[in-house]
This record gives C-alpha cells, sequence and structure tokens, in this order.
C-alpha cells in the first residue's frame, strides 16, 4: 500500500477548494453587478416617468410625443412585459409537444 503524505494532500485538497471559491467569487460579482444595474434601471426608469409627466404638464399631449417617438414610457413597458410572459407561454408549450410525441 502506498504511503499517504498528509501535506501533499491537503495542497491537493487546497488546490480543489481553491478552484471552486473563485467561481463562487465570480459568481457574486456576477450577481453583485446585475442587482447594481437593476437599480440604475429602476432610477432611470423613474427619472423617464417624471421627465414625461413634467413634459405633459409643459404642454406636449401624448400624441405628440408619441409622434416625435416618446411613447409613455411606463406604458410601453406595461405591454413589453404582457407580450413577454405570452412569449414565454407559448414558447414552454412548443418546447413540451414534441416530446409528448
Amino acid at each position: 500500500m502506498a504511503t499517504i503524505d498528509l501535506e501533499t494532500t491537503k495542497d491537493q485538497a487546497r488546490k480543489l477548494l481553491d478552484s471552486r471559491i473563485a467561481s463562487v467569487t465570480d459568481l457574486v460579482i456576477a450577481r453583485k453587478r446585475v442587482d447594481e444595474l437593476r437599480e440604475q434601471l429602476a432610477e432611470a426608469e423613474r427619472d423617464d416617468k417624471k421627465a414625461y409627466v413634467r413634459a405633459t404638464k409643459d404642454g406636449w399631449s401624448e400624441d405628440e410625443l408619441k409622434k416625435l417617438g416618446l411613447d409613455n414610457g411606463a406604458a410601453a413597458k406595461r405591454r413589453t412585459r404582457r407580450t413577454t410572459s405570452a412569449d414565454s407561454a407559448s414558447d414552454t408549450s412548443a418546447a413540451e409537444s414534441p416530446s409528448d410525441s
């Protein structure tokens, strides 16, 4: 039977753990970035809504803003979410159909 060196085994185990720790570290960094970007997006959407309201209070009609390519961001966002949810549901059922046959 071969002799097992404790220090060599510990070093090998540390190398394996270091690799696993590195991947978790990368995951934490990525998640933090996602959280930061979501907060930035939420802030930008609040600013957009305030600016839109300010424009309408300054006399711009919704139709005029729409003609300028400046739809109400909140309403457009709601439409996009509904469409995305419907698309996801149809994609899921389409993905399940071939496996059923």
